[in-house]
């Protein structure tokens, strides 16, 4: 149970992390953060953040059960 809710969390952040680079990257007028477009690390960040909401549920849904 706690590894389900640490591995949400972690992946919260990290889809965190990548959506603000990719968007301090676009407002700094780059298109390319290192060798990735930044709309390509925007939307590994989006997807991180909803696995990480994913993993959440499961955490919720699972506590509640028992």
């Amino acid at each position: 149970m706690e590894l389900l809710r640490w591995t949400a969390r972690i992946a919260g952040l990290i889809g965190i992390v990548l959506s603000i680079g990719a968007c301090l990257s676009r407002l700094s007028g780059r298109y390319q953060l290192g060798s990735y477009q930044v709309l390509t690390v925007l939307q590994a960040g989006t997807t991180v953040m909803v696995l990480g909401c994913l993993l959440y549920l499961a955490f919720i849904a699972e506590r509640r059960t028992s």
